[in-house]
C-alpha cells in the first residue's frame, strides 16, 4: 500500500455479485477498502478472498443490516471512530423483494434498503467525505428507473405490491437523490453520480426471494446478465478515473454519461423525495 496514496473506499453490498467484483478491482488499485454488510461469515470470507486474490491487505469490514436505520447510524459512527476521511463511497447494496415486506422501521423493504440506506448512510458520512478534495459518491441505480415514477400517495406500495414496480421506484429514487445532493454539494469538490452498470448475473433476486418464482426470475436474470466483472469495470472507472473527478450530478449507463428519464429531472420531485426521506430517517 502506497503511503502517499492511501485512498479509502467504503462500499456496501460487497460480498457478492457486482459489489464483490468492484471491491476486487478497487483492491487492485491499492485502495483501502471498508466493506459494509450484514453477514459476518460472508464479510470475513470476502475480505480473505480479496486479500489473497489481489495482495492488498488493507481490507476491513463493518457489520450493518442496511434496511435498519439504527444499524446504519451505528456503522457510520463506527467508521467515523476509525477513519479521519473517506475518498469514495459506493452505495451498492440492494434487492428485488418479491413479496410485500416491511423493514424493522416499518417502511416497505425495497424502499428502505434500496433508497433510504443510500440516503441515510451518505448523509451520516458526509463530514468524512468533505475532508479531502474530490471525494466521490457513487449510487448504483438501474435502467429499471426509466418507466418509474414516485407514487407519493403510496410510497409503501401497499395498494397492489408489484416487485419490479417497487424496484424501479427505488432505483429512480437513487437518481433523484443523486441529482438533489449534487446540487447541494456544488462547489465543494465532492462529486456524486448515479450509474446503471448493466444487467448483471448476480444474487439480486435469488438471495432475497426463495420459491419457484424467485428461482425462475433468478435463472432468467442469470441467462441474460453479463458477468459481474464486466459491469464492475464501469463502477471502478467512475470511482477512479481522473477524467471524471469534476463530473457530478450525472447518470451513467456503463461508461457512457447519458440522460436519465425525463421525469428524473423534475426538481420539485427531488425536493419532495428529499423531504420524505428526511422525515423517514429522523
Amino acid at each position: 500500500m502506497s503511503m502517499t496514496e492511501n485512498k479509502i473506499c467504503v462500499i456496501t453490498g460487497a460480498t457478492s455479485g457486482i459489489g464483490k467484483a468492484t471491491a476486487i478491482q478497487l483492491a487492485k488499485l491499492n485502495l483501502e477498502l471498508v466493506l459494509v454488510g450484514r453477514n459476518p461469515t460472508k464479510l470475513e470470507y470476502t475480505k480473505q478472498f480479496i486479500a489473497e486474490k489481489t495482495g492488498n491487505k488493507s481490507i476491513h469490514f463493518f457489520l450493518a443490516d442496511l434496511s435498519s436505520q439504527k444499524d446504519i447510524i451505528k456503522v457510520a459512527s463506527d467508521i467515523k471512530k476509525q477513519y479521519a476521511y473517506i475518498d469514495i463511497l459506493i452505495n451498492n447494496a440492494g434487492a428485488i423483494v418479491l413479496t410485500h415486506k416491511k423493514s424493522i422501521d416499518g417502511i416497505e423493504l425495497t424502499f428502505a434498503l434500496n433508497h433510504l440506506s443510500y440516503f441515510l448512510l451518505t448523509n451520516c458520512l458526509l463530514d468524512l467525505l468533505k475532508v479531502k478534495n474530490h471525494a466521490r459518491i457513487i449510487n448504483v441505480s438501474s435502467i429499471a428507473h426509466r418507466n418509474a415514477i414516485i407514487d407519493f400517495n403510496d410510497i409503501h406500495n401497499k395498494k397492489k405490491y408489484k416487485p419490479f414496480k417497487a424496484y424501479g421506484q427505488s432505483k429512480l429514487a437513487n437518481i433523484l437523490f443523486t441529482y438533489s445532493l449534487a446540487k447541494q454539494l456544488h462547489g465543494t469538490g465532492l462529486t456524486v453520480n448515479a450509474i446503471h452498470p448493466g444487467l448483471i448475473s448476480s444474487d439480486l433476486i435469488r438471495n432475497n426471494n426463495p420459491g419457484i418464482i424467485g428461482r425462475f426470475l433468478a435463472y432468467i436474470h442469470h441467462l441474460v446478465g453479463k458477468r459481474p466483472e464486466i459491469a464492475a469495470k464501469a463502477i471502478t472507472h467512475l470511482a477512479s478515473s481522473q477524467d471524471l473527478k469534476n463530473i457530478s450530478g450525472k447518470y451513467f449507463d456503463g461508461n457512457i454519461q447519458t440522460p436519465s428519464s425525463e421525469y428524473s429531472y423534475n426538481e420539485e420531485v427531488w425536493q419532495k423525495l428529499w423531504d420524505i426521506s428526511s422525515n423517514f430517517t429522523k
